[in-house]
């Protein structure tokens, strides 16, 4: 009897491999969550956000939620990026209709507090859920595990909540460079760790989110997010080899290519606002870089026949690279359920 093995099984990891087929897996950011009728009858029963996250049956069951409805190619396990934080001992809350708030980390003191003591018991219900996740997706969908990139952790953690330009971690990064490195060398350990207990858990791909990496001029960005993700990513691929990791810097315009010059990623995310044209000439050719990307998300609430006929550029626009179709961000709490549907299907199509 022939054995298939993961690449035959799963087209989200033959694309991580660098094989082109006629039609692109699909899967998108935010796929579970607040746009879901059955995410939103869940979470009124819950009191807390990170509540869902630190309880593996109700984790478990977002996760599916958005793989028994539309049959996307990929998982990703439903979490936060906050929890490193919370688990280095941030305080770290979220408040309904606000977000996130933290206390903003200012001095060295308030860092030393900080560490590693206790962190993997704190996120042991995450690699529970993954575990759970495992054997619980059907044998063609792949696991993806994920994580916030240093950068962007370090500027929840300096300014206290969501911002639009981050300026308190960026005027720490300029005035205080040492203590900044301190907080970026500290959330750097803690991901590796991270990821690889999710690995050793049953993730079978990994993501990092650097989605506020395009507040940064070109210095700072090499400083504080390509450095500190390729000494991440070098740890992983030295202890896992054969996990493929995905790279999203939002926001890095052409830098993109300098990105993944320096960084050992098998494939990068594209924001929005990068041409996919460009993209297909200018990102890693040899070895093979996967592009995973990039559907506005406002054309999910657009005209079906509109947002049908974006979907068709973009797959066309990727040639002959091999691609994962996704959004340029997550989705978001207006998408109409039938309009993922509709994208959904008209992927599948492309098989016949």
């Amino acid at each position: 009897m022939t054995v298939s093995s993961p690449l035959d099984r799963k087209p989200l990891l033959a694309a991580l491999a660098g094989i082109r087929r006629r039609r692109p897996p699909v899967w998108l950011m935010r796929q579970a969550g607040r746009y879901l009728p059955e995410y939103r009858e869940l979470r009124r029963s819950v009191s807390g956000f990170l509540d869902m996250c630190y309880t593996p049956e109700l984790a478990v069951e977002i996760t599916l939620q958005p793989i028994r409805r539309f049959g996307f190619d990929a998982a990703i396990l439903f979490s936060d990026i906050l929890v490193v934080p919370d688990a280095l001992g941030a305080d770290v809350r979220f408040v309904e209709g606000e977000g996130p708030k933290l206390t903003p980390l200012t001095s060295e003191a308030e860092l030393s507090a900080l560490g590693l003591a206790g962190f993997d018991a704190h996120l042991a219900p995450v690699y529970s859920t993954l575990r759970q996740l495992s054997s619980a997706l059907p044998s063609e969908v792949t696991l993806i595990g994920f994580s916030g990139a240093p950068w962007t952790l370090a500027a929840y953690m300096v300014e206290g909540s969501g911002s639009k330009e981050f300026l308190a971690p960026r005027r720490m990064a300029r005035r205080q460079p040492e203590l900044f490195a301190q907080l970026i060398d500290l959330l750097t350990d803690a991901i590796i760790r991270y990821l690889s207990a999710q690995v050793a858990a049953g993730a079978e791909a990994l993501q990092l989110f650097d989605s506020w990496a395009g507040v940064l001029p070109e210095p700072e960005l090499r400083r504080w997010c390509i450095e500190p993700t390729r000494r991440i990513v070098t740890a992983l691929r030295a202890r896992h080899p054969d996990v493929p990791i995905i790279a999203f810097p939002r926001g890095i315009g052409a830098t993109y290519a300098a990105f993944v010059e320096e960084v050992a990623v098998q494939g990068v995310s594209l924001d929005t606002t990068v041409p996919l044209s460009w993209a297909a000439r200018h990102l890693r050719q040899e070895p093979a870089l996967c592009l995973q990307g990039n559907l506005d998300p406002m054309a999910l609430l657009a005209d079906p026949a509109v947002m049908l006929a974006e979907a068709q550029r973009i797959v066309a626009a990727y040639g002959e690279r091999p691609f994962i179709f996704n959004l340029g961000h997550g989705v978001t709490q207006e998408t109409p359920p039938e309009s993922v549907g509709r994208l959904v299907d008209y992927l599948k199509s492309l098989d016949g």
